[in-house]
């Protein structure tokens, strides 16, 4: 039987081999998983021989992550914003990057209003339910168009206890307007797909071969769902309600324009902690 180290010591060199970046790291994060313990706590644990069924369980790991798919979707699982997400391959893996949106949306709001909020793209629920959790007494309504996408953030819904108070509806906003909402709600949410055509096929191999398509991509300039939601928006949020969109590097200034030309006012631009522009809010006029 190998031990803790010789099994990171093959893992490692197998996964330099197909190329994958920081290889030692996502065998010790692989391992830590499925030996139900921290990723430093390997270190006392060197000398550990692996139990049989570990070593097939590891050995399918690496080699899944060896075909370059995330580690997210081997796992089965991803942490945002505090908290724990299940996610598969019908839906994107939410990035460290979206917590801005969040951070911003709690920053515009107070936990003792009763907010109704819309959420334009479901994928694993990790936008609605984060601003459940952390606005007590709000209502959140999610649309997706993948029917696949909404059965996880379902699944998450029911982990976190909070079927009360959101729900997911199966919708596509480029066709579907919406109108029983029209003036009810006070923020309006996105993080849509908005990588152009061109620049798609450039992606990594665990985005290009692995997660869905239309939640990365709109297959046209990247700005189709920021124009359609910008428009539509107007007529569901209330006077003074808020429009939030996360935005990809280079695209705020196109975003804050399309805003603009919509009658949106007070409209900024926040940057994450890299200093690239992630987020634009407005106010409906």
């Amino acid at each position: 039987m190998l031990t803790v180290l010789e099994s990171l010591k093959l893992s490692t060199t197998f996964l330099e081999n197909k190329g994958i970046e920081s290889a030692r790291m996502n065998a010790e994060l692989l391992l830590s998983h499925i030996l139900e313990c921290k990723r430093l706590d390997l270190y006392l644990r060197f000398d550990q021989p692996l139990k049989p069924n570990e070593t097939n369980i590891y050995r399918e790991y690496i080699s899944r992550r060896g075909n370059f798919e995330p580690f997210q979707y081997i796992v089965g699982e991803v942490e945002f914003y505090g908290l724990k997400f299940f996610v598969d391959k019908n839906v994107l893996i939410p990035r460290q990057e979206t917590e801005i949106l969040i951070e911003t949306i709690l920053e515009n709001t107070s936990k003792t209003n009763e907010l109704k909020i819309l959420d334009i793209g479901s994928g694993s629920g990790n936008i609605p339910i984060s601003l459940a959790v952390n606005l007590p007494l709000s209502k959140v309504i999610s649309i997706d168009i993948s029917a696949e996408a909404i059965s996880v953030a379902e699944k998450n819904r029911e982990l976190h206890d909070l079927k009360s108070r959101i729900g997911f509806i199966k919708a596509d906003i480029l066709i579907n307007n919406l109108e029983k909402y029209n003036n009810t709600l006070d923020i309006i949410v996105s993080n849509p797909p908005y990588v152009n055509k061109d620049e798609f096929s450039t992606l990594q191999k665990e985005i290009l071969n692995f997660e869905p398509e239309i939640a990365v991509t709109d297959f046209s300039d990247g700005l189709t769902f920021y124009k359609v939601i910008s428009e539509k928006s107007k007529s569901l949020l209330k006077e003074n309600g808020m429009l939030f969109f996360e935005v990809g590097q280079g695209q705020a200034e196109d975003v804050q324009s399309i805003m603009m030309k919509n009658g949106f006012k007070n409209i900024e631009i926040i940057k994450d902690l890299d200093r690239i522009e992630r987020v634009v809010v407005g106010t409906n006029k």
